[in-house]
């Protein structure tokens, strides 16, 4: 096992560009369906957050839920247009948050945001919450919706 020191220097340009590749891993490997890859980018502890209400799940229940659906070769397709990462200061630098936005055939503009953890394997996702992002002229509308679904 690599130790943290050791992670740190076989990194390649900036711990902000090391970060924002798993990101991208993520996205990429979620798009071609390949379960191994996708999850290889979270920490074993990892939480995925969802946009339905009841999606707060664990690494290992939201493996439970995707994988069939990479089994049939079935992914999603986010593509990162915009992305802000931060790295925590100098004393650390050992964790990032960043949020995102994502389009999405099926959903169009929606959100991603989390947090990273700098681990003896790299860079590693800790918890991704992915959102709609709705208009504020709209959020009433939507807000009424859900209400009348209880």
């Amino acid at each position: 096992m690599l130790s943290l020191f050791a992670a740190i220097s076989i990194l390649s340009a900036s711990p902000e560009a090391d970060a924002a590749a798993v990101i991208d891993r993520m996205h990429q490997a979620a798009s071609r369906a390949d379960g191994q890859e996708y999850f290889a980018q979270f920490t074993p502890d990892a939480r995925f957050i969802g946009t339905d209400a009841s999606e707060h799940w664990s690494l290992a229940a939201f493996r439970a839920y995707a994988e069939p659906y990479f089994a049939r070769g079935q992914g999603w397709t986010y593509t990162p247009r915009q992305r802000s990462l931060t790295i925590a200061p100098i004393d650390c630098r050992c964790i990032a948050w960043f949020d995102e936005t994502l389009e999405s055939a099926s959903y169009g503009q929606v959100r991603g945001s989390g947090v990273l953890r700098l681990t003896d394997e790299g860079w590693k996702i800790e918890q991704y919450v992915l959102s709609f992002a709705v208009p504020n002229d709209r959020a009433d509308a939507v807000v009424q919706a859900i209400k009348a679904r209880d």
